[in-house]
């Protein structure tokens, strides 16, 4: 497994970079790591390493390129309330549209048969939008916050959404969560799982066992639904 860094054409003359982790052994699929309101951190990075170590060519863009490129914030007090201050500046349609343009700059990659989108917290959300907007083979929602703000999108689902939340997770409470679950209720595409005992971020900074066990389902589902070589037209 190798590291690079990607420039994407965004259009009008304008560029952002993603961090792509190679794997070492291809297995003709691709994942779009979709970043958390931190940035593309360690635990972004990781995130993308991990899919790359499955086989899979794993992108991580910046999506806060037009506030402030290269956000990587930690998790301390002050951190927590720059993060807050970019999110409030962040166009989520925009952010779409840069996950357009990333998932045609995957798909121009050689070998890449299927291209599949995982995003936590905010790319939780974005992953939602994902599979009712855009050309994405499937869809992992991790803790998405705000996605019962769209719920008018959830019949309008053209892809395969799998979304995970953790049951003490305060920012997407039982509430929520069974707004979004009546919202989904009635399109076969879209799921959604919890680990009950789970809090925000278990994904990226929960128990070895609730990340393995998360990980595999994601990977399985992504292994359902990408196509494979010869299936594409």
């Amino acid at each position: 497994m190798t590291s690079r860094n990607d420039e994407i054409q965004a259009g009008g003359g304008q560029t952002f970079h993603a961090y792509v982790s190679v794997p070492e052994r291809p297995n003709g699929h691709a994942v779009v790591v979709v970043q958390e309101i931190f940035g593309v951190t360690p635990h972004i990075r990781d995130v993308a390493d991990r899919y790359a170590r499955d086989g899979y060519l794993a992108i991580a863009p910046d999506l806060f390129w037009r506030i402030e490129p290269g956000l990587s914030l930690s998790h301390s007090k002050e951190d927590m309330q720059r993060a807050f201050a970019v999110l409030a500046q962040f166009d989520e349609d925009l952010g779409v549209q840069d996950l357009r343009a990333t998932l045609a700059h995957v798909r121009a990659q050689p070998g890449i048969t299927g291209v599949g989108l995982v995003g936590m917290c905010l790319g939780g959300k974005l992953a939602y939008l994902a599979a009712a907007r855009l050309p994405v083979d499937a869809s992992v929602a991790f803790y998405g916050v705000g996605i019962e703000k769209h719920l008018g999108e959830a019949q309008a689902l053209k892809h395969p959404l799998l979304m995970f939340f953790g049951g003490k997770d305060r920012y997407a409470p039982p509430p929520v969560r069974a707004q979004i679950e009546a919202a989904t209720a009635g399109n076969p595409l879209a799921a959604v799982r919890v680990y009950e005992d789970a809090d925000h971020g278990f994904y990226t900074r929960g128990t070895p066992e609730v990340i393995q066990s998360a990980h595999a389902q994601a990977r399985a589902f992504l292994e359902q639904h990408l196509p494979h070589a010869g299936a594409r037209p």
